[in-house]
This record gives C-alpha cells, structure tokens and sequence, in this order.
C-alpha cells in the first residue's frame, strides 16, 4: 500500500500551508476529500474529513501516519470564528448547501453551531480543546506514528522534514488576513481533486465511504 500521511489539525491551523509543503517534498496531495478515489490516491489529505474521521481511517489505512497541527487560542480563535461565520448559512441549510460530509465533521468538532456559539470564545475553546484530547487518546491508543507542531514554533520546518525523512522543506504562510481559497489557486502535477469534477460521493459512513 502506498505511503500515506492525514493531518489532524482543525482549520485554521495551517492545513493549507502544510499541503503546500508535501507537494513540494513530492507527495500526491489533497486538501479535503470528498470521494472514494480521492481517499484511495492521495499520500497526504489535510482537512475535511481526516481532522474528524482519523479513527476510521487508521482502520482503512493502518500504515498511515499522522500530524496535528495545534495554533496558539489567541491566533486560532478569530480566525476560526470569521470562518464559521462565513460558513454557516451554508452548514445550517438542511436541503442544500456544503455537502453531507462536510456538515457532519463540522458539527461533530463544533455540536450545536450558532452565530451565538460562534461569538464565544469558551465554546470555541472548549471545542478546540475537546478535539485535541480526542486525538491525544487516539494516538495514545493506536499507536500510529505520529507528531505534534505549530507552525509558529521556529523548528516546525525541521521537525516535520524529519518526520517526512525530506530534505530541509519550507512551510509557506498561507491563507493570511482571513482567506480560505489558497489552495484553489496551486496549480501542481501532485495535486489530487477533492471532488469527482464537482461532485461528492455519498456519506452514509466514513467505512463505507472507502470501500
């Protein structure tokens, strides 16, 4: 089976920048991944869904290793927020919308989504904090190869080219002031499509999903 690596970082936490980065080390990529072939192809997937699905994927794929990014609360708190606000006329529409993947990993990480919760920093907090536990136990459990790094942190380009045994690797800074569509404008040959020319596979489960 091919190498495969998921990121578990929530958004805003440099998911973006991080895909960059394995394009540059030479990885087949995919900034979320919405269908089968997608999951099956890409060596690296950041995002919707692995930040909320990692369980189930570590049974589909259980050679992969993984990376959480974490970000300071001060820096991730307004830029998560102004991208929930963005999102949740969208997330809330029941008919319509993002897709049904897309909403279920959202409104597991963030429960009961409001403009409300939105504008409180403990719910946000809470949500951020209750996922890094989940994933803390997850890696405590599994086993699975795994590392920890803030993009801030001055040695975050050292320790994650370690861990991809690569050369020295620059991580870019992207997505800055706010944007969310850095990764719509890479043009790369290892850029892997989240979608099947637009279209989704259907979420019953994320096992059933991948097979």
């Amino acid at each position: 089976m091919n190498k495969k690596y998921f990121v578990l970082g929530l958004p805003r936490t440099g998911t973006t920048s991080l895909c960059v980065a394995s394009l540059d080390i030479g990885l087949k990529t995919a900034h979320t991944a919405y269908t089968q072939h997608t999951l099956q192809t890409a060596e690296f997937i950041a995002d919707t869904p692995v930040f909320n699905d990692y369980t189930q994927l570590h049974e589909k794929f259980p050679d992969a290793k993984y990376i959480y990014l974490e970000r300071e609360h001060e820096l991730w708190i307004p830029s998560i927020r102004r991208l929930l606000l963005r999102m949740l006329p969208k997330l809330a529409n029941q008919s319509g919308g993002f897709n049904d993947t897309l909403k279920r990993c959202y409104f597991n990480v963030f429960p009961e989504l409001s403009e409300e919760k939105i504008h409180c920093d403990e719910y946000l907090i809470e949500c951020y904090n209750r996922h890094k536990k989940r994933v803390s136990t997850f890696f405590e459990d599994s086993r699975v190869g795994h590392i920890s790094i803030n993009l801030s942190d001055s040695l975050s380009c050292e320790t994650f080219s370690q861990f991809m045994s690569a050369p020295m690797v620059n991580i870019p800074h992207l997505n800055k002031k706010g944007k969310v569509t850095a990764w719509n404008d890479i043009k790369h040959p290892l850029k892997i499509e989240s979608t099947r020319i637009g279209k989704v596979d259907k979420d019953v489960s994320l096992y059933d999903f991948c097979n």
